[in-house]
């Protein structure tokens, strides 16, 4: 399977381990993950024209995505500052 751009990973690559530990330990984090990970795939399979959409559902989306990429930089920014 081919990769898929705007991975949390990618994203955020200075805090894998801390995307990793947030996983296992977060069950709030872990939602938030999963979600990311639908409307990220998502995303790219109508970028990449292999799902048809309306640009207006495309746009809702990415702003979706933009919302819980926000979240996850919070919830990572919270973690580092209590270690």
């Amino acid at each position: 399977m081919s990769h898929v751009p705007h991975d949390l990973h990618d994203t955020f690559p200075a805090d894998a381990a801390l995307l990793h530990q947030l996983k296992l330990d977060n069950a709030h984090f872990q939602r938030i993950a999963t979600r990311y990970h639908e409307v990220n795939r998502e995303i790219h399979r109508i970028e990449s024209d292999i799902a048809p959409a309306s640009d207006d559902h495309l746009e809702t989306l990415k702003k979706d995505r933009l919302a819980m990429l926000d979240e996850v930089a919070q919830i990572l920014a919270k973690a580092k500052a209590s270690t």
